[in-house]
């Protein structure tokens, strides 16, 4: 059964009837400049935005962001969705909340896995509603980087245990030098500490598609990483940005003191003020003067 994709309250229902937590975060002083769309990444859910979309409230600019399919307060949580019902749900929030903002600069800011599902929408619907996009640590990391044996291990589990659990207990990852907001996720039920095999599965297969939807975006992107970053390797974010250099459509950010984490990072703010910066002028100087820093970056990785 299918109908229209619509807001009721706080929810987005998608046109297969799927109920999505929503939440809003509006400017209280003036009225909003820009709208945001943020996408969250990987056994997180909309409360990832909380500090920043307030952040950016102060500055005139409207948040929403969804609960994915198959995160948070979602009925399936835990259960891999799909790319194509996850480019949906965005396509649906972008298409409702630009005729609620008419005339408003509307741009899509995913992070991680959010980034790579903007990615692949994108890619495969240019024009619409959407202005720009802002990429946080890009979810890029596909088969291709993995290697031959990691990818048929990963294949051999997933198509013969799919409910196998794993945890990050063991990997020695650090995610962001913010402590206490990590500690607070730990605590956090809603976020997804046990992940079924058939779901990495499922996020692999959507950074391949991100990866291979690189070189075919048309709007403008400003992309954002940071030198500390333990969850997506530098390589694959290099190679990423060559394809879309190649585009001419992208400006990129590199923080040295930044963690996967870079919207909730100690030094959050001014990642926050640069993505403010940006979405108002594409053109505009990032005030932290980390686009500087990427060139830099790069050339060396060259």
């Amino acid at each position: 059964m299918t109908g229209q994709a619509r807001i009721v309250g706080d929810t987005l229902i998608a046109r297969d009837g799927a109920r999505l937590p929503l939440r809003r975060w509006a400017p209280e002083a003036q009225e909003p400049w820009a709208v945001l769309v943020a996408l969250h990444g990987f056994n997180d859910y909309s409360n990832a935005f909380n500090a920043a979309a307030r952040h950016w409230a102060k500055h005139g600019v409207v948040t929403y962001a969804i609960d994915q399919r198959g995160f948070g307060r979602t009925a399936e949580a835990g259960l891999w969705a799909g790319i194509d019902a996850m480019v949906a749900d965005l396509r649906a929030l972008t298409a409702i909340v630009s005729k609620r903002h008419p005339g408003l600069p509307l741009h899509v800011l995913g992070d991680s896995m959010g980034a790579a599902v903007a990615m692949v929408s994108l890619a495969r619907h240019p024009g619409g509603a959407i202005d720009g996009a802002v990429l946080v640590a890009p979810a890029v990391w596909g088969r291709r980087h993995l290697g031959a044996i990691k990818s048929a291990a990963l294949w051999l589990a997933a198509h013969s245990v799919p409910w196998l659990r794993l945890t990050a207990e063991g990997l020695d990852i650090q995610a962001s030098d913010n402590v206490a907001m990590l500690r607070a996720l730990g605590k956090d039920k809603l976020v997804i500490k046990e992940t079924r095999i058939d779901a990495i599965w499922g996020m692999v297969n959507l950074m391949d598609a991100a990866f291979a939807a690189s070189d075919k975006i048309e709007a403008p992107l400003l992309l954002l990483y940071g030198a500390r970053d333990e969850v997506i390797p530098k390589h694959p974010t290099v190679e990423v940005l060559g394809k879309l250099m190649a585009t001419g459509r992208v400006r990129a950010a590199y923080y040295a003191d930044g963690y996967h984490m870079l919207l909730r990072d100690l030094a959050a703010e001014p990642v926050l003020d640069d993505v403010l910066a940006w979405i108002r002028d594409h053109r505009a100087a990032l005030p932290s003067g980390a686009e500087a820093r990427a060139r830099r970056w790069l050339e060396m990785a060259d």
